[in-house]
């Protein structure tokens, strides 16, 4: 291949690592936002509800709507809408005209549009990484690789700069990250065919949108082990959610001197999660996914919970925090290469979109309650009950015998076979 054929795959890749890397800012910036002017965990959860809770919707409704109006186009609309949404917020508080709810109607936007750039950009890996003439593991390595990378950058430049110039500056810093993302898909995934819409599609109507829909469902709901996926992943998600959006901010602000230590501990986990995710690119084909899998979801969640309630000092969190970000590294190139290899080109978008929806499906309640386990039980007992809940699901592995299946590489007729099967009329 010449290089001009690479030249969309890096334009996606450097596009995802920017955008990534502002979603960042936003996960330390916007919680901190919270907590230094309300003072309140519990308004952090409210915000964090209202973040996350469009994501759902948008999952839940989005895939049909991808391949009809083009990755390319749902990628830069996205971005550009959340580049908007994300600078009204600190440009409203510098007029003093904030109000809490407008403050949660503008993370809800924000996560409204974001996912379906999101998947978006992930549905056109595969297409890329084959007008490269590289491999999906090695693109989807490297995707999840670049993405850690920038949530390590994001994460260690949030607490920094929340210290030096405050979190409003971050946000807009944060804008200015999805605005850079919009122009790179937009210039350099021009003409790759999977990025446009779908010409062949049938008319817009309900009832095609319907069965659209239906069919990306039905079709999650026939794999087994990608029901499977979600359901642990959902949990997993769920008390992440609550971690990233209340719990490691009060902690850093109650126990471990503030911002600073936040980005530090965040940039870490990032930094052992693209070491994990590079490592296994160049050498986990060797290895049983299953078992590298196993071992690794065990160590990338619970551990850092339990840590941080029993201890009030950074050390034992970072070295903690490094040593998950690392095992957490290795799973999403494993679960990507898998869902790569059983689902069918045509119906990446609906399935991905069903996916993500099912796996963020506890997103707004990890965020809520975490708020609320704080309020009331105090930071300790959050901390270990959620911890409790990651813990037990991330066994489900070494448990349930569909796992075993990790292993299998499904064939063409399969996947042809598993995709008439979800297009029957049930």
């Amino acid at each position: 291949m010449d290089g001009g054929n690479r030249k969309p795959l890096a334009a996606l890749l450097a596009a995802n690592c920017i955008s990534t890397a502002g979603t960042s800012l936003t996960l330390i910036g916007v919680p901190w936002f919270v907590l230094q002017t309300t003072g309140s965990a519990g308004r952090a959860g409210v915000v964090a509800f209202c973040a996350t809770l469009p994501i759902i919707i948008s999952a839940v409704i989005g895939g049909p709507v991808i391949d009809r109006i083009g990755r390319r186009r749902i990628s830069v609309a996205s971005d550009t809408v959340c580049a908007l949404a994300i600078a009204t917020i600190p440009l409203l508080h510098y007029a003093g005209a904030l109000e809490f709810w407008m403050l949660c109607a503008l993370m809800a936007l924000n996560g409204l549009v974001h996912t379906p750039g999101n998947t978006a950009r992930y549905v056109l890996l595969p297409d890329l990484a084959e007008h490269a003439g590289t491999t999906v593991t090695r693109a989807a390595s490297l995707f999840d690789a670049t993405s850690r990378g920038a949530r390590m950058t994001g994460a260690a430049l949030a607490g920094v700069l929340i210290a030096l110039v405050g979190a409003e500056t971050v946000l807009l810093l944060d804008a200015a990250t999805f605005g850079a993302s919009a122009l790179l898909i937009a210039a350099g995934v021009r003409g790759v065919r999977a990025a446009e819409p779908r010409k062949a599609a049938a008319p817009v109507s309900l009832r095609t949108y319907s069965h659209e829909l239906r069919e990306g469902y039905a079709y999650l709901f026939s794999n087994r082990l990608l029901l499977a996926v979600v359901v642990m992943v959902l949990f997993m998600n769920g008390t992440d959610q609550g971690w990233n959006a209340v719990l490691l901010p009060v902690h850093a602000e109650r126990e471990l001197g503030g911002a600073p230590q936040l980005g530090l501990l965040t940039a870490l986990f990032g930094a052992g999660g693209l070491t994990g995710a590079l490592v296994y690119g160049a050498v986990g084909h060797r290895f049983s996914r299953r078992a590298v899998f196993t071992v690794c979801v065990v160590l990338c969640g619970g551990p850092r919970f339990v840590v941080a309630a029993l201890t009030d000092t950074t050390l034992p969190l970072a070295v903690t925090m490094l040593l998950g970000g690392l095992a957490g590294g290795v799973l999403n190139p494993i679960l990507t290469t898998m869902t790569y290899e059983r689902v069918p080109q045509q119906l990446r978008s609906r399935v991905s979109g069903a996916l993500t929806a099912g796996c963020e499906l506890a997103m707004p309640v990890g965020g809520l309650l975490a708020g609320l386990l704080v309020e009331s039980i105090g930071a300790d007992g959050a901390l270990l009950a959620l911890g409790a809940v990651y813990t037990l699901a991330t066994v489900s592995p070494m448990i349930f015998p569909v796992w075993r299946t990790m292993d299998d590489r499904p064939s063409a007729e399969e996947r042809v076979e598993a995709k008439a099967e979800a297009g029957r009329p049930a």
